[in-house]
């Protein structure tokens, strides 16, 4: 958990994953790779496209923010009350890739979306990580 100056709330996850960025860009950007450890959406990497995601506990609503591939993705991530930015960076090492993911915007009255932030995360981490592992 990180507080930023407008005393809003964020999560970040890294990971260390042993596939260079390329591999993991495609699991982020290709929506029927994105199905398959987030959600079920209409993504598509280009600029002020709006997009959504969706899932059995609801639905967000998404803009692509910035884009430098395979380095950087940055898109909204909202409904009627969050509005927060999600932001993956990707960094190539001598084994790999250090993945990073920092959603941003959670404010202190949103205990409910930060925890399930938190929580869900990691988890859908763990996903892509098993989609890039089968990826040729």
């Amino acid at each position: 958990m990180t507080q930023t100056q407008d005393d809003t709330l964020s999560v970040v996850v890294e990971r260390t994953i042993s596939h260079p960025p390329e591999k993991i860009w495609r699991a982020l950007t290709e929506p029927h790779l994105i199905e398959e450890w987030l959600m079920k959406g209409d993504f598509r990497p280009a600029i002020g496209h709006r997009f959504g995601f969706r899932a059995d506990w609801g639905a967000v609503d998404c803009e692509v923010l910035d884009i430098e591939p395979p380095h950087l993705l940055a898109y909204s991530w909202g409904d009627h009350e969050l509005k927060s930015i999600v932001t993956w960076t990707l960094t190539p090492t001598g084994s790999g890739t250090q993945l990073r993911m920092e959603q941003t915007g959670f404010r202190r009255d949103q205990p409910r979306y930060f925890g399930g932030a938190n929580a869900g995360w990691p988890r859908f981490l763990d996903k892509l990580e098993e989609v890039v592992a089968r990826l040729t």
